[in-house]
């Protein structure tokens, strides 16, 4: 829908997770018959969920454990894990850092080169424990790293920057040419992050294996704030589903897309699949874990930047294990624990067998719960 701002400016509405609702069909499916894997370049996870690549979130110990769960966690090779050989040291020292000059102190840190023999002792860590060792490092030090990385025995690259695109124009830089690197990769490239059809379109033709998509959506990312960029999840990952599709229909390569960041609760991570992703990536959720490298806290990767931090530290306090995490007991009743229980209960109920199913799920335009009383009821224990 397209509305006037003023003028001839125009605008298109979008939407967040808190305005939409899943609506139930005719079919309900047990939970316990409900299959929530998924496919990325040609390996199969048990659960459709990645641990984002934040310091405060992954480290080699909960590479492997994410692993063993059956979901992904991907280490930042930008980060500390890659430029400190005590890295759990400088993650404490940022933990326990006041708030009043905590970026300041964070970009510091972070002036300390990263050491390729690093990036291929920490790979090493993941495989021996058993784990996939999937890892990230922005466009400008993507090559570098990725030659350390394959080296050690790197399952999957990521290349994350604050807009991922094919195309890119600089008088000063030359451009990350992203279909050679995917080319020449000889393990799954996944790029990020978008939030459109035509730039996802586009990604997918230079030969990514998957998409990330998110730009400002997150609780520590400050890009819309700072920046005025982002569009709501639920619109991007649609749009961003879209294009897969579309390029599916055309060449028969289905090429995942994996909504990242803004995700909160178990109903999240339902909205986004029925938005159209295969998989989500979850950050400060999994920095809530007891397994975390950062005591109860987490911060962007863009929080570093030396010119313009987009990111913030943000404690997250400590939830329970990744284990209670992804698959309970729950001993919250705010939907942020037992994620795959509450995403195998949301699929059975709207009638998906699986996540393929569940992209076809209706959704529907609704008030927030605020706004049909729940807070209310909550509040004099009613429903």
């Amino acid at each position: 829908m397209e509305i006037v701002v003023g003028g001839n400016k125009r605008a298109r509405r979008s939407y967040g997770f808190d305005e939409v609702a899943l609506v139930p069909g005719p079919l309900v499916v047990d939970p316990r018959d409900v299959d929530v894997s998924w496919e990325l370049g040609g390996r199969r996870f048990e659960i459709p969920i990645l641990a984002s690549a934040l310091d405060a979130a992954v480290n080699p110990a909960l590479a492997v454990a994410m692993s063993k769960l059956g979901g992904l966690a991907v280490l930042n090779l930008d980060g500390v894990q890659a430029r400190y050989e005590d890295a759990e040291a400088v993650l404490a020292r940022i933990a326990e850092a006041l708030q009043d000059g905590v970026i300041g102190l964070i970009q510091k840190l972070y002036e300390e080169p990263v050491k390729p023999e690093l990036v291929a002792r920490r790979v090493r860590e993941i495989k021996e424990g058993g784990g996939v060792a999937a890892v990230s490092a922005a466009p400008h030090s993507a090559e570098r790293a990725a030659r350390a990385a394959v080296e050690a025995g790197a399952d999957f690259f990521f290349v994350q920057s604050t807009v991922g695109s094919v195309r890119f124009h600089s008088t000063h830089i030359e451009a990350f040419p992203v279909a050679e690197f995917c080319r020449n990769a000889p393990i799954p490239v996944i790029v990020g992050n978008t939030v459109g059809y035509q730039a996802t379109l586009e990604l997918m033709e230079a030969g990514a294996a998957g998409v990330l998509v998110g730009v400002g959506p997150g609780h520590i990312c400050t890009s819309r704030k700072v920046l005025g960029i982002g569009v709501p999840q639920i619109t991007a990952t649609a749009d961003c589903a879209a294009a897969r599709d579309e390029y599916h229909a055309r060449t028969g390569r289905y090429v995942p897309v994996i909504t990242d960041g803004g995700l909160r609760v178990g109903g999240d991570i339902a909205k986004a699949i029925a938005a159209g992703a295969d998989a989500v990536m979850l950050g400060s959720t999994i920095a809530a874990a007891r397994e975390a490298p950062a005591p109860g806290y987490s911060w962007g990767m863009a929080a570093p930047s030396a010119d313009l931090p987009r990111g913030t530290r943000i404690k997250v306090g400590v939830s329970g294990t990744l284990r209670e995490i992804l698959f309970g007991p729950a001993h919250r009743d705010d939907g942020t624990m037992n994620l795959v229980g509450a995403l195998k209960l949301s699929m059975g109920s709207l009638g998906a067998k699986n996540v393929r199913e569940m992209q076809q799920a209706e959704m529907m335009v609704a008030p927030s719960l605020p706004t049909e009383g729940k807070s209310l009821q909550r509040s004099q224990g009613v429903g």
